[in-house]
C-alpha cells in the first residue's frame, strides 16, 4: 500500500508558483468570504492564508455574521468584487442554510472564479471551454498522474454528487474514458458498486462510511470528504481497515484537502498571468 501524499505534492506545486509570480512580478491577492462559523471552514482558511503567504499573494478575509440579510451579503459581495486590489475570490462553503449558494456565487464573475463555482464557469468548463479546473477537481487528477494512475476503461465508483467534488468530477472522469458509477442515498446495494473499483473516490462527509469488507483488493482510494469529529479532520474512508486492501490511499488530513488549496492558487495565478498579457 502507497500513500497519496497531498501535502507533498501541494509543496511542490507552491514553489513553482512562488517562482512564477516572482518571475512575473505579479502583484495578487486572494480574497475569501466567510459567513458565519464553520470549524472546518476555518481550517481550509487558515490552509489558504498560508498558502497564499508562501506564495507571496496577499490575503483578505471578509467576514459577515449568519444574521446578515440576504440582499445586505449580495452588496457587500458585489462591492468585494469589484475591488481591483482583489485578484481572485471565492465564498467559503458550506453557507449558513438560509442562504442558497448559487445566488452568491453568481455574483463572482468568471475572471475572479477561481474556485469555478459560478453558472457562467461551470458552464464554460462543462463545454470544455475554461482554461482552469475546479479545484478539487485538479487535486485528484494530479494525486492519480503522480503516481501514473491511468483512468481509461478503468472501474471508477464515486460516493457523493456535491458541487465541489462529484458534480464536476463526473463530466471530468467521463472525459478521460473511465467507466463510471455514481453513487447518492438512495443507491441499493452500495456494496455491490464498491466491491468492484478499481478506483473509489468519495466525497460525502461521512466519517467511516467506507469500511475494509466494502471493497477489493489493490483498489486506489481517494477521500475528499472531510468532517471534524472530537477535535480531529476525519475522511470517509476507515483507513485502518481500507489501508490493508488498497494498493494506494490518500490520508485525511494530508492527500486531498492541501492539494485543492494548492490547485486555487494556481488558478489564481493562471487567470491573473493571462489577464497581465492581454
Amino acid at each position: 500500500m502507497k500513500i497519496l501524499d497531498g501535502k507533498k505534492l501541494a509543496k511542490k506545486i507552491l514553489t513553482k508558483l512562488k517562482k512564477e509570480v516572482e518571475n512575473f512580478n505579479l502583484k495578487l491577492s486572494l480574497g475569501v468570504i466567510q459567513v458565519g462559523e464553520n470549524k472546518v471552514s476555518e481550517i481550509y482558511i487558515n490552509q489558504k492564508r498560508k498558502a497564499a503567504k508562501f506564495v507571496k499573494i496577499d490575503f483578505k478575509l471578509f467576514k459577515f455574521p449568519t444574521k446578515i440579510e440576504k440582499d445586505k451579503l449580495k452588496r457587500e459581495i458585489t462591492k468585494i468584487v469589484n475591488l481591483p486590489e482583489v485578484s481572485g475570490l471565492i465564498i467559503q462553503l458550506p453557507l449558513p442554510k438560509k442562504f442558497s449558494p448559487e445566488e452568491f456565487l453568481n455574483l463572482i464573475p468568471p475572471q475572479k472564479d477561481i474556485d469555478v463555482l459560478s453558472e457562467k464557469s461551470l458552464g464554460r468548463f462543462y463545454q470544455g471551454r475554461l482554461e482552469i479546473l475546479p479545484p478539487t477537481v485538479n487535486a485528484i487528477l494530479k494525486l492519480l498522474k503522480s503516481c501514473k494512475i491511468s483512468l481509461k476503461g478503468k472501474n471508477v465508483v464515486l460516493l457523493g454528487a456535491g458541487r465541489l467534488v462529484g458534480l464536476p468530477l463526473t463530466l471530468e472522469l467521463l472525459r478521460k474514458k473511465a467507466t463510471l458509477s455514481i453513487l447518492n442515498e438512495f443507491t441499493k446495494n452500495v456494496v455491490f458498486f464498491t466491491k468492484r473499483a478499481d478506483i473509489l473516490i468519495s466525497g460525502v462527509g461521512k466519517p467511516n462510511l467506507i469500511k475494509g469488507e466494502m471493497v477489493k483488493k489493490g483498489v486506489v482510494v481517494i477521500d475528499a470528504g472531510t468532517t471534524k469529529e472530537k477535535g480531529k479532520l476525519v475522511g470517509d474512508v476507515d483507513f485502518k481497515s481500507v489501508s490493508k486492501k488498497a494498493s494506494y490511499i490518500t490520508p485525511v488530513p494530508g492527500g486531498v484537502g492541501p492539494l485543492t488549496v494548492a490547485c486555487l492558487i494556481e488558478n489564481l495565478v493562471k487567470l491573473n498571468k493571462k489577464l497581465s498579457s492581454t
